[in-house]
């Protein structure tokens, strides 16, 4: 865990210039109209030149990041600060200081889009919430500091605007330093274009482990998602459980599942009728909403979450009683048969870059790789098989054995299913599914066999369990075998679609469709929520409040004073942030949302109240004050982070940074908007109609939230993206029938 988390540290450094630059931008401001002699529309496009900047830099930063991958773009963004931090220093006149804050907006654009984009990609589930509020905590912090700095030098005799703005080259140095030298590329851009190799290492020293077989075959198979995509039922036992005299043949209803580590398989009976399973009894009735309006994903999402370990552990919680489905190999034992960077060595055509590491000695994260490997694939004459090559056997993570038991995240296991049938011509066609399993129930009985067990009539003490799982097809295919029916379940790693880079067209499918509307929907809701109007006027609340007059009787400027208030308000931010990281990963996403907007919706209507009835001077300050301070607390805890966050969750990983692009390019936009609406409604419908109307946009987001945004905490990001696409499929079912 240790490797994740600080390669998010040293992302999140894109972060903390932000808001740095937030901060020393709104103070170095004042000194700038004062000595360049500006009128009030080019002191508003010094500011605003930042954000003009971010817009333009998200429109292609997405497809660039999905061609070239995650790291470069993020050395980019560091030069681009450091530069910008350069030319601000020197600018001898308004116009270069013009060219260096559109620079700036670049570094910025690229950091805040690109940042939790990074994260998602390189966290482990459990904790991929928690170090995804990083980047809020370090551009809180990053304001905190500013504005201490720019307090201190505004007490000097002649404070210097360049210096304040030019600071930014230091940290944006550092950061350069971090990127460069320590930030490793995303493991699941690697994976998309075929770099196994690397993916493979990045992963170890991410982990902290040797053993990413399981995660390694995950990644591959997240390249494909919602392909005809379903839930079913199993109830699962080893597949040792089968005695000599028993077959699969016995039972055609009776499938073998197969794990990411060589030669484990199991014996899954599925369970037909009225499903005992929330997970699978909800998505049979998601069309019948008990909340009208309330999209069926939601209620979907909810019901794995109910089922989730409490303890946040990347341990896997299914079979418990047999050990894991991804099990530790003995070290000593070499693997010849790899994925596609081994096909290069035999003529094949896949990119490689292998590099001095040897894939002779890595064991391989997948079934068998390709055709020409088929004496590692043995039809079973009566139905599905899979061969089993060494010794490796379902027992193998015995408790005291030292072996790993690490699944795919949250309580979910990766597993594949072969299963042979006979074609209209009376050929056997072969079937090759992708399963994600995440058990339901407690563990089953051990009666002799699973062939002997009914579905869903388990006793408690044995070792079957039930389990849920996603099914759909997989990425892994056979280039020789692609265009006919497979004779069995021989694939390699595709690479030669996946490396072509993102396709527009991915965007129109079903479950990218629906991600998308929660996506651009909370980025829209959140911006028009109120946090630049009330940041904008803390200063002058605070004042109200007497702050300013407090510090007057120490002998502070109101410039100075203002700038103190402004480190203030932005410190009392960091212990809610640090609150928010601490709940992320244990209530969730939603649950956050739900039970903070509330307190965003109080707060503004308290100010709205504040602002049209006379409560008296004190009275009134009083009340605002306490109403700021909740209203930015409860903001950062919830609003804040979170729309980042599920963003880079929800989309599938060949168009993940397209999407984030198009949702960050919303965000921005909607900044833009508020901010220059701000002082014409401030003119026309004052500051308590303005407070009004972020109250109502509140209200409009947390009914969004309930209807429409799903909980997401500690689910492989595949997983997620596979169930938009199940409700999408779902939804459109319901809507021809």
């Amino acid at each position: 865990m240790n490797g994740a988390v600080l390669v998010a540290l040293a992302a999140t450094i894109g972060n903390f210039l932000q808001g740095w630059d937030n901060a020393t931008i709104a103070g170095a401001v004042v000194y700038i109209k004062k000595e360049l002699t500006l009128d009030a529309s080019v002191e508003g496009l010094i500011v605003a030149m930042s954000l003009i900047g971010a817009t333009l830099v998200t429109t292609c930063s997405g497809s660039i990041a999905d061609s070239i991958g995650r790291r470069p773009m993020l050395i980019m963004s560091s030069m681009l600060y450091f530069l910008s931090g350069l030319i601000m220093l020197w600018s001898p006149n308004v116009y270069v200081l013009l060219i260096a804050r559109l620079l700036d907006g670049f570094g910025i654009g690229l950091a805040v889009t690109l940042v939790p984009l990074y994260i998602s990609e390189t966290a482990p589930s459990e904790i991929r919430g928690s170090l995804n509020t990083l980047p809020q905590f370090t551009g809180s912090g990053g304001m905190f500091l500013a504005y201490c700095m720019i307090f201190g030098m505004s007490l000097m005799t002649a404070p210097s605007w360049r210096l304040m703005l030019g600071v930014l080259s230091i940290p944006s140095l550092i950061y350069f330093v971090l990127v460069v030298l320590y930030l490793p590329e995303s493991p699941r851009w690697l994976v998309s274009k075929g770099r196994m190799v690397e993916a493979k290492q990045v992963l170890q020293k991410l982990r902290g482990i040797e053993d990413v077989s399981g995660e390694m075959a995950l990644l591959v198979e997240g390249l494909a998602v919602g392909i005809e995509p379903s839930i079913e039922e199993y109830i699962i036992g080893p597949a040792d459980e089968l005695t000599e005299d028993q077959d699969l043949a016995t039972d055609k209803d009776h499938i073998k599942l197969y794990g990411p580590e060589e030669g484990l398989s199991w014996v899954a009976k599925p369970v037909t009728g009225q499903s005992s399973l929330a997970l699978v009894s909800r998505q049979g009735s998601m069309v019948q909403q008990s909340v009208p309006l309330m999209d069926p994903l939601v209620t979907l999402f909810g019901s794995v979450h109910e089922k989730l370990p409490d303890t946040g552990s990347m341990r896997s919680m299914l079979f418990p009683n047999f050990g894991s489905m991804i099990s530790t190999m003995d070290p000593h034992v070499k693997d010849d048969h790899w994925d596609e960077e081994s096909l290069q060595r035999e003529g094949d055509d896949y990119p490689s870059d292998g590099g001095a590491d040897s894939d002779d000695n890595l064991q391989s994260p997948l079934i068998s790789r390709q055709t020409t490997a088929l004496e590692t694939v043995v039809p079973h004459p009566h139905g599905s098989t899979l061969s089993v090559r060494r010794h490796s056997s379902l027992m193998q993570g015995n408790a005291g054995e030292g072996v790993g038991s690490m699944g795919i995240g949250g309580g979910w296991q990766l597993a594949w299913k072969w299963s042979e049938r006979e074609g209209e011509d009376g050929t056997k066609e072969g079937g090759f599914k992708r399963i994600y399993l995440h058990q339901e129930a407690g563990p089953g009985s051990r009666r002799g066999s699973l062939v002997s067990v009914p579905g869903g009539d388990i006793h408690e003490d044995g070792e079957f369990i039930q389990a849920a799982a996603l099914v759909s097809q997989p990425a892994l295919y056979s280039k020789e075998l692609m265009d006919q029916h497979p004779v069995g379940p021989a694939m390699v790693h595709p690479s030669e679609t996946a490396s072509k880079g993102p396709s527009w067209a991915a965007l129109l499918e079903p479950g990218v469709k629906r991600a998308l509307i929660v996506g651009i929907g909370i980025q829209i809701l959140q911006q028009f929520s109120g946090i630049n109007g009330v940041m904008y006027y803390t200063p002058q609340i605070l004042e109200q409040a007497g702050v300013g007059v407090l510090l007057s009787n120490f002998g502070i400027a109101s410039d100075s004073a203002s700038f103190l208030i402004s480190a203030l308000t932005n410190f009392l931010m960091l212990p809610s942030v640090a609150i928010a990281m601490r709940f992320m990963d244990v209530a969730g996403r939603r649950s956050l949302l739900l039970y903070t907007i509330p307190v965003l919706i109080l707060s503004l209507i308290c100010l709205v109240i504040g602002n049209t009835v006379n409560l008296g001077s004190v009275a009134h300050a009083v009340v605002s004050t306490i109403c700021v301070i909740l209203y930015f607390c409860f903001f950062v805890t919830g609003y804040g982070p979170i729309p980042n966050i599920l963003c880079s969750e929800i989309f599938p990983t060949r168009v993940r940074g397209l999407c984030i692009a198009i949702c960050a390019l919303v965000f921005w936009i909607c900044d833009v908007i508020v901010t220059y609406t701000l002082p014409v409604m401030l003119n026309s419908i004052g500051l308590s109609g303005v407070f009004g109307i972020y109250a109502i946009v509140c209200v409009i987001s947390w009914i969004f939230v309930f209807l429409r945004v799903p909980e997401t905490k500690g689910m492989p990001l595949e997983v997620i993206t596979e169930f938009f696409a199940v409700g999408a499929r779902q939804a459109a079912i319901a809507k021809h029938e």
